[in-house]
């Protein structure tokens, strides 16, 4: 039960869910990309939440099983975590139009809660992997994984930050000299 905890958690908060917000962040950008980039986004995030809220029962069972072994802070972080992510998805019902004029603030609302799980699930990974001590490579494979992530956000943000310049730079009205 331990590992079946700890793989789907893995896969949900530590995998899916940072996947679907690097779509999310890099690939709008791209007009050619819409709407498929929103699909691909909700897709991974509504997959890293049912395989997160079937990791969670686990947890919940492994925790009534274990009667005097407690794991405070990585318990009340899956519990942050699930209630987070419950909010997103019913945040998601509730996304106002492009065009509305409380799109913004729900867009903040939406990435502070994001970048919250993020945090929070990488966080309680990590919080797991001490706790099952598994072999070495399993942490050093979830460490290689994590890299790749970060290594190909900041290429895409890179990327971004030059299409967007160029885009400006094409509709700029100033002439030159």
């Amino acid at each position: 039960m331990f590992q079946i905890h700890g793989i789907l958690n893995a896969i949900s908060w530590g995998l899916l869910f940072p996947i679907g917000a690097i779509i999310a962040r890099y690939l709008r950008t791209f007009e050619s990309a819409d709407p498929v980039w929103f699909y691909v986004h909700v897709s991974c995030q509504i997959s890293g939440y049912a395989i997160g809220v079937a990791g969670w029962a686990t947890g919940l069972q492994l925790g009534s099983k274990s009667v005097g072994i407690v794991y405070t802070s990585h318990r009340y972080i899956g519990i942050a975590l699930f209630a987070l992510a419950t909010l997103q998805i019913f945040a998601l019902f509730l996304r106002p139009k492009k065009e509305h004029k409380l799109r913004f603030y729900w867009n903040i609302y939406h990435h502070s809660v994001g970048y919250a799980i993020l945090t929070l699930g990488i966080i309680n990974v990590f919080k797991g992997l001490n706790i099952l001590d598994p072999e070495k490579k399993w942490k050093s494979t979830y460490v290689s994984i994590l890299i790749v992530l970060g290594a190909i956000a900041v290429l895409l943000e890179l990327f971004t930050w030059i299409v967007v310049w160029r885009r400006r730079s094409s509709r700029s009205t100033k002439p030159y000299a």
